[in-house]
């Protein structure tokens, strides 16, 4: 995704990355990604257009036409490549501006590369002007701002934040019943920050496609990881479908396990699309993926009930599933542009979920089964915490994904104080490769 190369660290910008990216038959030019196999002066018009709307990213060095038996991957000589472009940004630009170069080499020795340009709409002057005219990016093409956009952009103001890179979303916080008490056992959070089309500023929800939304949400990895979280504790469920309080600009759907015990929802999942509630307003959008687990407190009536047995933790494994299924649903293409059409925005700007919140009703060690796991000698206790992703990874890749779930869990198991997540999570993996 082009946002995970946007993202990366220099040293992760490989020419590796750049060949899976292009390989991908998915992979076409969009609002913020443009391939180029040399440099051309219409180059410094797609900056400059770029910068004016979403940001972006060009690579050059990359046949832009795909034919069969045909070399995708050309490279440029990367030094001449770049002096041509600043001088023509240089030339050009009012004010006078350049995005950041990248020159990844190629390794085969040939000297070649593919420059990789950053366009980053945040640090941009907008509007950047060419000639007194405005380019702007539509539909993966570059045009011109009208009289409107152009002063649009001329208001701006300067830390508007136009392409969400941080994906930062609100802490959660668990229900209380009417004496206080905590209604579950915990809350998980992650989600995502979008901007908003043109249209969808103005207009309320569409309703057709809050529900297209839904179909895809139940069509996708969510449910079986959920069903995973219960670990057989239900055997029924509503399926996501609008819930509750829904606005003209807010939509919820909601995900409910059924049950028969005295804890009718052991599982529940909500995401929440939210438009700003000012019409007009370009603040983003927001989509937040909360998962509430009330598993434990469900074991307890079976107890109360002639069952008794151990307290019940949660087995990381289910946890693992859970993850996976999450961000295998946020990447998920149909989901993707199911959220695309709800804000009005091209699927490229759609980006991926950067931040994991978990709120428990106790210490998280006293909630994960034990069975791997060591407690740190005087490393305290969590009751949850916030946990960072990298922005480099991009979650269509199944390793990439991994890699993200991985991590989070060890950052879970450290925050709690405990060690040996990573060879229960490497054990459990060897275990489910050798059942397939």
């Amino acid at each position: 995704m082009t946002t995970s190369l946007f993202a990366a660290a220099t040293a992760d910008l490989t020419i590796e990355r750049i060949r899976a990216l292009t390989a991908r038959p998915e992979q076409v030019e969009s609002l913020t990604l443009e391939f180029k196999r040399e440099y051309s002066k219409s180059l410094v018009t797609t900056i400059a257009a770029m910068a004016n709307t979403y940001g972006g990213m060009i690579l050059v060095g990359i046949n832009d036409k795909v034919e069969p038996g045909t070399e995708r991957v050309v490279g440029v000589d990367a030094q001449d490549t770049i002096d041509k472009i600043a001088s023509g940004c240089r030339e050009k630009f009012d004010p006078p501006w350049e995005p950041a170069f990248i020159p990844v080499p190629f390794d085969d020795g040939t000297g070649r590369s593919v420059v990789v340009i950053r366009v980053d709409a945040n640090v941009a002057p907008r509007p950047l002007l060419i000639d007194l005219k405005a380019p702007i990016r539509l539909s993966g093409q570059n045009s011109t701002a009208d009289r409107d956009r152009l002063l649009k952009l001329a208001r701006e103001e300067p830390s508007a934040g136009v392409l969400p890179m941080g994906q930062n979303v609100m802490s959660p916080t668990l229900d209380r019943d009417t004496e206080g008490n905590r209604t579950a056992d915990f809350i998980l959070r992650t989600g995502i920050n979008l901007p908003v089309g043109e249209a969808g500023a103005w207009r309320p929800l569409s309703e057709r496609s809050v529900a297209a939304l839904a179909q895809a949400l139940n069509n996708s990895a969510f449910p079986a990881a959920l069903q995973t979280l219960g670990h057989s504790s239900y055997s029924a469920s509503t399926g996501f479908r609008q819930h509750g309080y829904n606005r003209s600009r807010t939509a919820r759907l909601v995900y409910r396990a059924l049950s028969t015990s005295a804890v009718p929802h052991p599982v529940e999942a909500v995401v929440t699309v939210a438009l700003s509630e000012v019409y007009g307003s370009s603040t983003a959008a927001t989509v937040t993926i909360d998962v509430i687990s009330r598993v434990r407190r469900y074991a307890e009536t079976l107890d109360s009930v002639g069952r008794p047995g151990e307290e019940y933790r949660y087995p990381v494994p289910n946890l693992l599933d859970l993850l996976e299924g999450i961000l295998k649903t946020t990447a998920d293409p149909k989901v993707v542009a199911e959220i695309a059409r709800v804000t009005d925005i091209d699927p490229a700007l759609a980006a991926q979920p950067r931040e994991l919140h978990l709120v428990a009703d106790r210490h998280v060690k006293d909630l994960l089964h034990s069975d791997g796991l060591q407690e740190i000698p005087d490393a305290g206790a969590s009751a949850g915490g916030v946990f960072r992703a990298n922005p480099a990874l991009d979650l269509r890749n199944a390793a990439d994904r991994q890699e993200q779930v991985d991590d989070w869990l060890r950052q879970l198991g450290l925050d709690a104080g405990l060690t040996g997540m990573e060879d229960l999570v490497e054990h459990y993996r060897a275990a489910t490769r050798s059942r397939t």
